[in-house]
C-alpha cells in the first residue's frame, strides 16, 4: 500500500494492516484497545436483571503475557507509521492502562500527560464490594522525546471558558440519542462519547491532519475527525462494526472551513523584533510607546530598546517597567502613525504573511 487510504475503514487485523501503511505518515494515533477486563461471571443488578457488560471474544486473553505481547505488537506497528512529530493517545482502565504505559515507555514513547476521564454517569458497583469505577485514563505521548508536536493550548483554554484546561475531563458516557443501537441493543459495548474525542482532536491535531484509530469500533474517532476537518484512517476487524461506523460517518457534516482554522501562536513562524528593523517597518532611533501606561523607549540598531537606564529586548524592558510582572513585549509596545498608537504585533503579522506567501 503506497499511499494512505484516507477517510476509509479498513477491515482486518490492525497489526497486519498497520505494517502495510507507509512509515512516518500519520499525525496522531488514537487507540481504544481491548481492556482485558477478565470478567469471570455474569453481572446482575439488585432487581436481578442482567448487566450488558463487555464479554466479547476480542476482550479475552489467556494470560497477562499474551495481552502484553499483543499490546507490544500493535504499539510498535503504530509507532512505525507515526510521523517524527506525531503523538499517540491510548485509553484504558485500571485493568490494562498500567501495563500499556510501561510497554509504551519500553518502546521509546515519551509520555506528555495522563488525562483522567471522569464519568458523570458511571455504572454503579452493583455488588457493593468496591468503589464505583467512575473514570478511565488516557495516556498522551509523543513518538520521540524532544521533537516538536502539536498542542493547541489556546483552543483548549477557549473551550474551557478561558481557563487553562486541566488533565481531569468531566464528560458523560455516550447515552440517549448519541448511543448507537442495533435491533434495540447497544451497537458496540464500549462506544466512547464524542465529547471526549472532540477534546483529543482539537488539542493535538490541525485541519487536514491524519488521525489513525487501530480499534475503530463504532467510529467515534472518524465521526469527530470529519466534523473537525481532519482526515481519518480506521482499522476494524469486525465487519458488523465497520458497517455501523460507516453509516454513522456518512451522516456527519463537516464544519465550515472558516470555523476550523485556529491560529495558535506557538504554531506560527517565529519573528524576532529585529526583523521589523531589517524590513524597514521600524527604524533605529524611533520611539516606542507603552500600550497603557506612559512609558517610552528608543529602538537601537541591534533590535534592543532603551528606556531610561534599562536596555534589553522588548520583553526584558517591559518586564522591568512592570516590576517583573509577566508581560509580553509584543502586546506591551506600540508605535505611532500620526497621532494614533498601533501595536507592534501588527507589524509582526505583516512579516508572517509575507513569509507564508
Amino acid at each position: 500500500m503506497n499511499s494512505l487510504p484516507l477517510n476509509q475503514i479498513l477491515n482486518g487485523n490492525c497489526i497486519k494492516i498497520l505494517n502495510t501503511l507507509p512509515e512516518n505518515s500519520v499525525d496522531v494515533v488514537f487507540a481504544d484497545p481491548p481492556y482485558n477486563l477478565q470478567l469471570q461471571n455474569d453481572l446482575y443488578r439488585p432487581n436481578m436483571s442482567k448487566v450488558d457488560a463487555v464479554n466479547n471474544k476480542w476482550d479475552k486473553f489467556s494470560s497477562f503475557i499474551e495481552y502484553d505481547e499483543f499490546t507490544r505488537e500493535w504499539l510498535r506497528a503504530s509507532k512505525r507509521v507515526l510521523k517524527e512529530t506525531g503523538t499517540i493517545w491510548v485509553i484504558g482502565s485500571y485493568h490494562n492502562i498500567y501495563r500499556v504505559g510501561a510497554i509504551m515507555q519500553d518502546l521509546g514513547f515519551w509520555i506528555l500527560n495522563d488525562v483522567i476521564w471522569l464519568k458523570t454517569n458511571p455504572m454503579p458497583n452493583f455488588r457493593g464490594v468496591r468503589f464505583t469505577n467512575a473514570h478511565e485514563t488516557m495516556i498522551w505521548a509523543q513518538k520521540q522525546q524532544g521533537t516538536r508536536y502539536t498542542f493547541n493550548h489556546k483552543a483548549m483554554k477557549a473551550l474551557n471558558d478561558d481557563l487553562q484546561m486541566r488533565s481531569d475531563w468531566v464528560i458523560p458516557l455516550a447515552t440517549g440519542k448519541e448511543r448507537l443501537k442495533s435491533n434495540g441493543t447497544k451497537a458496540h459495548p464500549t462506544q466512547k462519547p464524542e465529547g471526549l474525542l472532540y477534546r483529543v482532536l482539537l488539542s493535538s491535531t490541525n485541519p487536514g491532519d491524519v488521525v489513525l484509530d487501530p480499534f475503530f469500533g463504532s467510529g467515534t474517532t472518524g465521526a469527530v475527525a470529519k466534523k473537525l476537518g481532519r482526515n481519518f484512517i480506521g482499522i476494524e476487524r469486525d465487519k458488523k462494526y465497520v458497517k455501523v461506523a460507516q453509516k454513522r460517518i456518512d451522516a456527519v457534516t463537516q464544519s465550515p472551513a472558516e470555523a476550523l482554522e485556529l491560529h495558535e501562536k506557538r504554531n506560527q513562524v517565529r519573528v524576532p523584533f529585529g526583523a521589523l528593523l531589517e524590513s524597514g517597518l521600524l527604524k533605529p532611533g524611533q520611539t516606542l510607546y507603552s500600550s497603557k501606561k506612559d512609558f517610552q523607549a528608543k529602538i537601537l540598531s541591534n533590535g534592543h530598546i532603551q528606556c531610561g537606564a534599562t536596555t534589553g529586548s522588548i520583553h526584558t524592558v517591559a518586564k522591568s517597567l512592570m516590576k517583573n510582572a509577566p508581560v509580553n513585549g509584543w502586546d506591551f509596545w506600540c508605535y505611532k502613525k500620526g497621532s494614533k498608537k498601533h501595536s507592534i504585533d501588527t507589524l509582526r503579522e505583516m512579516i508572517r504573511e509575507r513569509t507564508e506567501k
